[in-house]
């Protein structure tokens, strides 16, 4: 079977679950080609994927730790990239796929649709109109475009894939709003996570340790730095903090003993099995990585960004996790570490998820789902 895998590139969570599906997809014998663009495309071709390069659909844009719709909505229509829908076409054509597969790229789900191919939406998000909420007028009426359109998306979709927890477990379930007429055809997959928890060996890293996510560029810098200093106030906690690639991590020269700054790592599943917490932004897939590996969150998700904030209070209802703001001190912060790393209830619940994504087997539900009903279509078209 021909499978088009189409990838959002905003954000390298949709990238690192699509790598770990293609993978399954590949090892189940399929052969699979995916669409992306900028450096989530440069990472899927260090894998050994095949790729081809699409064109971004939206710009998104932020400043001092929150979003800004109405300039990413600009800068979007300025950048003019949804002129070149006509090459996702092209390229569409020239594979000529049995299946397509789009994970949030709509232009993927229209060029399918042209081509009369079965299509299957991956999101973890069905509610894009709360980014207009308590806007302008007119961001308000471009919100209510935006509902009306992806409303009519899931309804015309082949089937719909959450890849996250089945209900009640969901931590994406705040961002979930669909139509009852749909609810049929959604698949909750489990976690898409690269690597299995028992196939990794751990990191050689002291314990108690925190693994922190939030980049050290832009307007999470405070908030790295901030973590920096959280660490001074109790050196027996030690800290891997990821700064980016866009950080000199030599410019940190009186770093305490306790931490460790490093621009990427390659594979970061031995330091999440190593690790006691994780903190991080509010992005789904770093959500579904980390509780995976049974590790509880702190999570700080970017202000304005109702994805994000809805993904962190699911977190911190379900018990395995909390969220917090950037306005907090390091006091408070070192307060949150110690509860979550001592409080046996946040480990229990996070291993209870491990537990249920190792069941679930995300990857390879989806694959088995898609040759279903790919086999089922078959079988119809005969009879």
């Amino acid at each position: 079977m021909k499978i088009m895998l189409f990838v959002c590139g905003e954000g390298l969570g949709h990238t690192s679950r699509c790598i770990s599906l293609a993978q399954q997809m590949k090892a189940s014998g399929h052969e699979v080609l995916m669409g992306a663009y900028g450096y989530s495309k440069d990472l899927i071709e260090t894998k050994g994927l095949r790729t081809a390069e699409m064109v971004p659909e939206i710009q998104l844009v932020g400043d001092s730790g929150s979003l800004d719709i109405k300039s990413s909505v600009i800068a979007t229509i300025k950048s003019g990239q949804f002129l070149r829908i006509g090459k996702v076409h092209r390229m569409l054509k020239d594979f000529d796929p049995d299946i397509v597969v789009s994970d949030s790229y709509y232009t993927g789900i229209f060029s399918a649709w042209m081509r009369k191919k079965p299509v299957y939406l991956m999101v973890n998000q069905s509610n894009m109109e709360e980014f207009f909420m308590g806007k302008s007028f007119f961001m308000r009426s471009l919100g209510k475009i935006t509902k009306r359109f992806y409303t009519m998306v899931f309804r015309k979709v082949d089937g719909i894939i959450v890849p996250d927890f089945p209900m009640p477990d969901t931590i994406c379930k705040y961002n979930l709003d669909l139509e009852k007429r749909v609810l049929d055809s959604v698949f909750y997959s489990g976690p898409l996570v690269g690597k299995k928890y028992r196939e990794v060996r751990e990191a050689e890293l002291k314990r108690p340790h925190v693994l922190s996510t939030i980049g050290g560029f832009g307007y999470r810098e405070p908030l790295f730095h901030k973590v920096i200093e959280t660490a001074r106030l109790d050196r027996n906690i030690n800290y891997t903090l990821l700064s980016g690639p866009s950080i000199d991590s030599d410019k940190f020269t009186s770093l305490p003993e306790n931490v460790t700054i490093m621009k990427f790592i390659e594979d970061q599943f031995p330091y999440l099995k190593s690790s006691d917490l994780v903190i991080a932004p509010g992005g789904h897939s770093m959500m579904m990585e980390a509780l995976s590996f049974g590790v509880p969150i702190l999570s700080f998700p970017d202000m304005g960004h109702s994805e994000q904030e809805n993904n962190a209070t699911s977190l911190e209802e379900e018990g395995c996790g909390k969220r917090l703001d950037y306005s907090i001190s390091p006091k408070k912060l070192l307060d949150h570490i110690h509860q979550l790393i001592e409080n046996d209830a946040y480990k229990e619940k996070a291993q209870y998820l491990r537990s249920l994504s190792h069941a679930l087997n995300g990857p390879e539900a989806i694959t088995e789902m898609i040759e279903s009903k790919y086999l089922n279509q078959g079988s119809q078209k005969k009879s």
